[in-house]
């Protein structure tokens, strides 16, 4: 079986020490750890964990290096997530998160994870993110919780 590449966003990472989505989050850092699943990491989330609190990013310290792949921010993707902006799918509050959909759609990973069901887990927004992505000839992206990811 192949393995599955696979885009992780910030709240995952937080979700392992929050009693709601803890379990689920810490079963896909295990994968991670034993390369069952391949982490996509990009500068972004790296950013945005140098505001979290330390527990949040010693989560991180416990998959190996070898199991992680670090994307690099684009101007690509920068654009990618402007025109996600344009058609609505997220204010621009929410800019962030379009970055993450577009680093993740440009990287071609299997899926997704987020815990953020406001501005990324969200069907209405998803449907928009498709439909940009497939209007500029970029591929869709499996946006999804982490439970989606787990089984074989």
């Amino acid at each position: 079986m192949q393995t599955l590449d696979i885009y992780t966003d910030t709240s995952v990472l937080g979700g392992c020490l929050d009693e709601e989505f803890a379990h689920p989050s810490n079963l896909l850092v295990d994968l991670f750890v034993t390369g069952a699943r391949r982490l996509f990491l990009s500068r972004h989330t790296l950013r945005e964990l140098e505001l979290a609190p330390p527990a949040v990013r010693q989560v991180l310290e416990r998959i190996p290096p070898t199991h992680i792949s670090l994307i690099e921010d684009t101007d690509e993707a920068f654009t990618l997530a402007e025109q996600y902006l344009a058609r609505g799918a997220v204010t621009e509050k929410s800019r962030s998160d379009a970055l993450h959909i577009a680093l993740a759609s440009l990287t071609e990973v299997d899926a997704i994870v987020s815990w953020n069901f406001k501005h990324i887990v969200n069907l209405q927004r998803i449907r928009i993110f498709h439909a940009v992505n497939v209007e500029l000839g970029y591929p869709l992206v499996s946006i999804c919780t982490p439970w989606e990811v787990l089984e074989p």
